[in-house]
């Protein structure tokens, strides 16, 4: 059972299974460029709702194979919905969780709607360094001065990158500055919805709580999809349109969310930030080569120092990050 094997893997096999994972987040802008009459809030309610479909039938076959393992305890004093599929109706930090995965899924298909593939995966990529001032105004985690650093670092590439979009856009008559600045501003919630997740979790994960994220991103999927299906109507999606859909559900983000859960056991913090990062480059080149949409000078200059920010923050971090707790992805049986 190829669910068995994702529970063994060595640390090479995670880095490998961790890039496929990015490679398959990173099908999103030139999958939604392929999209012929799907509305805005329309696409995000297919691809929630087909996410959610999606884990609703390969959690309990996965959660069967962990137990299996041995990786979580084979409990059968479990109601069916925390056996099954992890829900933990009683946990508020697994429903905070879920809140802020519909914040994500929902953010980053609306603001793909208004704005460039590049300019969202950018200001996604920021994430970790939310997680790190989330962190430190909630639960007192201490700065290093090289995240400092990392942080200034990346704003002012960012304002570089927008500062000189903006100017194009209100200098020039034939360039729409508001879908600029909408997507801007939606693409933002993302990582500030990403950063308090995981502070959320690792919380909760601190105070005893076990919290299994994959199931809490099945829930993302169920809620977005329901806040997302009145505004969606009347659907105007062709059949293509739900076909492609349907594939970003399973393929961008069922399936790596997953993957991306399993690796995180084998791989450190670090790692699993850094090799994250490739979603942004896999991303861009896959929306200028399979939609035409190529970055703007500004885009690649001010993108470089954001990502050379982040990737010698997690570099420099490696040894020292060694010793402190780290979120962990399932509730292991003890041995």
């Amino acid at each position: 059972m190829p669910f068995r094997a994702l529970s063994r893997l060595t640390h090479t096999q995670a880095v490998f299974v961790m890039i496929a994972a990015t490679l398959m987040w990173s099908i999103a802008g030139v999958v939604a460029r392929q999209l012929e009459s799907a509305a805005r809030f329309e696409i995000t309610f297919w691809r929630s709702a087909f996410t959610a479909i999606s884990l609703l039938v390969l959690l309990p076959w996965w959660r069967a194979a962990d137990r299996a393992t041995g990786q979580i305890a084979d409990d059968l004093t479990q109601g069916p919905l925390e056996r099954h599929w992890g829900v933990l109706v009683r946990s508020t930090a697994f429903w905070i969780s879920g809140a802020c995965w519909s914040v994500m899924f929902t953010a980053f298909m609306l603001a793909l709607t208004f704005t460039t593939v590049a300019n969202v995966l950018i200001i996604m990529a920021v994430g970790p360094l939310f997680t790190a001032l989330v962190a430190r105004v909630a639960i007192g985690q201490q700065l290093a001065l090289r995240t400092w650093l990392a942080i200034l670092a990346a704003g002012a590439g960012i304002v570089y990158m927008y500062g000189s979009q903006f100017l194009q856009a209100f200098s020039r008559p034939d360039l729409e500055a508001g879908g600029l600045i909408a997507g801007s501003l939606v693409a933002l919630c993302v990582p500030v919805a990403g950063a308090i997740n995981w502070t959320v979790v690792q919380r909760g994960q601190t105070l005893g709580e076990k919290i299994d994220l994959v199931p809490s991103v099945l829930l993302g999927g169920v809620l977005s999809s329901l806040m997302t299906l009145p505004l969606a109507l009347p659907f105007a999606a062709t059949a293509t349109d739900v076909a492609w859909l349907a594939l970003l559900g399973l393929v961008q983000l069922a399936i790596p969310c997953a993957l991306a859960v399993v690796c995180a056991r084998s791989l450190t913090a670090p790692e699993v930030s850094l090799l994250a990062l490739l979603e942004v480059i896999f991303g861009i080149l896959l929306a200028w080569i399979g939609a035409g949409e190529a970055p703007g000078t500004e885009v690649l200059m001010g993108g470089s120092v954001v990502i050379t920010a982040l990737m010698l923050n997690e570099l420099l971090g490696w040894r020292s990050r060694a010793g402190t707790p780290r979120i962990q992805t399932v509730d292991k049986q003890p041995q």
